[in-house]
């Protein structure tokens, strides 16, 4: 496992975050505490050390999994959740990114964490109801206090974390360094603006879902002997023709290296510098397939292959401007790398 530094700071992580999503069994087909254990030993066996939950996750349960997983090793690992969602659905102010929601949910959060700080406290989700320059002003408070170390943003479009990391720089607050975003071959949609923003604010990109919620690992393929053994979140008649496509694609590629699919599909995450994909995993078997993806290097020929089977556009204004480049700048667009 390699490191690299969370954004434009000295923090250092490792090239796959390990999220806690999967953590305990409320709500759904998740891992009990033990499986979990196994989980975070054989991660940080393999060297990483970035954890993510949130305060939602399995209703609380996650991030107190992961606090009891954490008693005596806490320092070895970065460790961040998430706030926005509503920690009581009845109460106008119980979610949401204003300073009260931050402030309880903090202070939830370290409790169940079992810790006095986080070190990459996420905004969740953009709430258009709050204005963020009370989200920014806030997470600098809890900074300042020394609650929170680092802060990120989740799910949001690209013009607000551009004007929230500007706004911070403006008024000496502390900016986002971190962008989490769904981001696989399945989708891409996050190449279009968000990717190019996080680069131009030199922002880590943790990408959630980089297995497009299991379709690229193979298990909805037409073997009705890999899908018997499958525990699919999916229906597979509700994945379109052209996801299916893509994890053919895929599996292509996993035969040629002798790999699987999962870890063709991460690694082809991976290739896109400062994006950390997540490994959501269920079992232990699970994670250590998906961390065999460190041993697998793509040839350009055979990521264009890949990126060919997704038939994914940039569309307006990206693709326009490509387009028009020879227009714009004449002899010396050539010139240009």
């Amino acid at each position: 496992m390699r490191y690299q530094t969370f954004g434009r700071t000295g923090l250092r992580v490792s090239e796959l975050v390990l999220g806690a999503m999967t953590f305990g069994e409320q709500g759904g087909v998740g891992a009990p505490i033990e499986e979990c254990r196994r989980i975070l030993d054989a991660y940080a066996d393999a060297g990483g050390n970035m954890l993510d939950t949130a305060i939602n996750y399995r209703g609380g349960a996650s991030e107190e999994i992961v606090g009891e997983l954490l008693q005596g090793r806490r320092e070895r690992f970065v460790l961040s959740t998430k706030y926005t969602v509503t920690r009581d659905a009845t109460d106008p102010n119980g979610g949401g990114n204003h300073r009260r929601n931050l402030r309880r949910s903090l202070e939830t959060s370290l409790r169940r964490l079992r810790t006095d700080h986080i070190d990459v406290y996420w905004v969740h989700i953009w709430d258009r109801h709050t204005p963020i320059e009370e989200t920014m002003r806030a997470l600098d408070d809890a900074v300042r206090a020394g609650q929170i170390l680092y802060t990120g943003i989740s799910d949001a479009p690209a013009w607000l974390v551009s004007r929230a990391n500007t706004l911070a720089e403006w008024r000496g607050w502390t900016g986002f360094a971190g962008l989490q975003v769904p981001y696989s071959l399945i989708n891409r949609d996050a190449e279009r603006e968000l990717l190019p923003m996080a680069d131009a604010f030199g922002m880590s990109v943790t990408a959630w879902s980089p297995l497009a919620g299991g379709i690229l690992s193979g298990k909805y393929d037409n073997s009705a002997a890999v899908n018997a053994a499958a525990k699919a979140r999916l229906d597979r008649a509700s994945i379109s023709e052209h996801d299916l496509a893509v994890a053919r694609a895929v599996r292509t590629i996993a035969d040629e290296l002798g790999a699987t699919p999962a870890q063709v599909a991460l690694a082809w995450t991976r290739r896109r510098a400062r994006v950390l994909p997540m490994l959501g995993a269920r079992t232990v078997d699970q994670l250590r397939d998906n961390l065999g993806c460190l041993d697998i290097a793509l040839t350009p020929e055979q990521a264009e292959k890949l990126e060919a089977a997704t038939e994914f556009k940039a569309g307006f204004p990206t693709d326009f401007i490509n387009q028009t480049e020879q227009w714009v700048l004449g002899a010396a667009a050539n010139t240009y790398p």
